[in-house]
């Protein structure tokens, strides 16, 4: 009997064809079965996004799209996103020579990241392209670029947010505006002016009150230069801290108001920025979320002081719109990673792409992603057709926007869940990029007003603004015969406003969106599509679980409109 001591294997230097198992033939490393890598792959090849785009006026940036949905499924692309979220950013807080500084240095691929996100308009160009669509544009983009990673989004989306807001103070607008809409990323902190372009971010929320920013206790003391205050306090969650300015709420006089705060001042010198801590946070990991705290910080006021919420909101209305995108990106990006893996993958006889309650587990998703993606784009539509002037999609996009933030956010997690599992043990281990995203989905419906605040804020609409409402029944108005199960939804919707409370906010605001979701489907998405969604979401034949479409649904319908060649 040969032991290993006496001829071990590994010392042979003879070529051989046997397995590295050795003669006896029992190898254990031969891998079989296994998807091969996803990328490289188009992430913009996806029927409902391309159709959404045309639909709403930004057919003219298709080429674009598809090219940055060629770079985003790069392999080059998808491991800058691996390696932003590997290498979390890192606070330095004073130079050798103990001097203040408050800096956070990110891995490289955060900056090739952001180079391209910038240089592709994904931050605030759109303010500066008078095209019709242009926004649309820019929302297509993120729901493509966001295939690499999400959490360098974030920067990107409050630069874009703060141009309308910081519009209420037009001399700051006239001199941050051009470097907030450049395609420049310059990183690094340096006199604003100076720089090629600008990042903005924002610092509203407070260790005591979190949403509730009223409760503020930062304070805005005025100096002896018109419009110039200094402010004292602590903020609680100010994400992207190596922006160039930011929008801050505090406290002066004159009640709760909005102040412009750069890093640097126009003089060259150092702002007052004191980074405290970053957040150790389930997701976003590639994002460094901070603490800040302002002493003497110079700070310009932007809008009447006293309005501090009414000039920021504009700004809310624009994040929240990238937080249903970045939803919306999620999904499609986790279907389609388990798309691949069950094409590619055998179980008990058949590839898992052909089983039936796979397909099941498939098509559900597929109807939710598709309905995610539609509302999105939608939404962006609306605020495109609202900075226009265009009233009634202003209306429009003033509910559709909370409802939309407030639901799709909420089936993040679930999807994304449910997605990972179609993978099985391989979607559970770290390397395989489930596990990020999953910790990504519920961050979104956390950011800019957890599910209370924006049902709430639903609800407020309705109250204060009987156009939202009109502008509501109006869209679904517009599917109005094509499907028994919708007609009766929107009916149910129509008389539960009479009855809208508080308590029962949650429960109104999902049938708002369920029937906004089956509206839009019933008029733009093929029958197999629209059919099992109001079956389903509406018309009550559907399990607690993704997976349970009843038998008559049209799963290779549905699938190959979703995955194309994957069925």
């Amino acid at each position: 009997m040969t032991t290993l001591a006496q001829e071990p294997p590994y010392e042979s230097h003879e070529p051989s064809e046997e397995p590295w198992g050795g003669p006896d033939g029992h190898a254990t490393h031969d891998v079989t079965n296994q998807p091969p890598p996803l990328a490289p792959y188009d992430a913009s090849d996806d029927t409902v996004l391309l159709e959404g785009v045309r639909r709403e006026g930004a057919g003219w940036a298709e080429d674009g799209l598809r090219r940055l949905g060629r770079r985003a499924g790069s392999a080059e692309a998808q491991e800058w996103g691996d390696l932003a979220n590997r290498h979390e950013p890192v606070l330095r807080t004073h130079d050798r020579y103990g001097n203040r500084v408050d800096e956070v240095e990110y891995h490289p691929s955060w900056h090739h990241l952001m180079r391209v996100a910038v240089g592709e308009g994904l931050a605030g160009a759109p303010w500066a392209d008078e095209r019709p669509g242009a926004h649309v544009a820019r929302t297509a983009g993120g729901l493509v670029w966001g295939h690499t990673e999400a959490g360098h989004g974030c920067p990107t989306s409050m630069t874009y947010a703060a141009v309308p807001a910081l519009r209420a103070q037009p001399e700051l607008a006239k001199v941050y505006e051009p470097l907030l809409t450049s395609r420049g990323y310059e990183p690094g902190l340096r006199t604003p002016t100076d720089k090629r372009g600008l990042l903005a971010g924002m610092g509203m929320t407070e260790k005591q009150g979190g949403s509730d920013v009223r409760t503020n206790s930062t304070t805005a003391t005025a100096t002896a230069e018109p419009g110039v205050y200094t402010l004292r306090g602590h903020k609680w969650f100010t994400s992207a801290p190596m922006c160039d300015v930011f929008l801050v709420l505090a406290q002066a006089a004159g009640g709760l108001s909005c102040f412009l705060v750069p890093r640097v001042l126009p003089d060259g010198t150092r702002n007052t920025f004191r980074i405290q801590r970053l957040k150790d946070k389930l997701g976003n990991r590639s994002n460094a979320s901070s603490e800040p705290e302002f002493d003497g910080t110079v700070a310009w006021l932007v809008g009447p002081e006293g309005q501090g919420v009414k000039t920021i909101i504009e700004m809310v209305n624009c994040t929240r719109l990238d937080c249903v995108m970045a939803s919306a990106t999620l999904m499609r990006k986790t279907l389609v990673e388990a798309g691949h893996h069950v094409r590619h993958r055998t179980a008990f006889g058949a590839r898992l792409v052909d089983q039936p309650l796979m397909r099941n587990v498939l098509a559900d998703l597929a109807l939710e992603s598709e309905a995610a993606t539609t509302l999105t784009l939608r939404m962006a539509g609306a605020a495109d057709r609202a900075v226009r002037g265009d009233e009634g999609e202003a209306a429009f996009r003033r509910i559709a926007t909370a409802v939309g933030k407030y639901w799709v956010t909420k089936r993040g997690p679930a999807f994304t869940a449910e997605a990972l599992e179609c993978l099985g043990g391989n979607g559970y281990v770290e390397e395989s990029g489930m596990p990020r995203h999953y910790r990504e989905a519920p961050l979104l419906s956390i950011w800019e007003g957890s599910g209370n605040v924006n049902a709430l804020d639903v609800l407020r609409a309705l109250g204060r603004s009987p156009a939202a409402a009109h502008a509501l029944f109006g869209e679904l108005s517009l599917a109005r015969g094509a499907d028994a199960r919708l007609d009766a939804a929107a009916d149910r919707l129509r008389a539960g406003l009479t009855e809208a409370s508080e308590t029962g906010a949650r429960r109104l605001v999902e049938l708002m969106a369920l029937t906004l979701q089956a509206s839009l489907l019933v008029r733009h998405a093929p029958p197999a599509v629209a059919d099992a969604f109001c079956a389903t979401r509406l018309g009550g034949d559907w399990g607690h679980a993704f997976g349970t479409l009843p038998d008559t649904a049209d799963l290779d319908g549905i699938l190959a409109r979703a995955l194309p060649g994957e069925g």
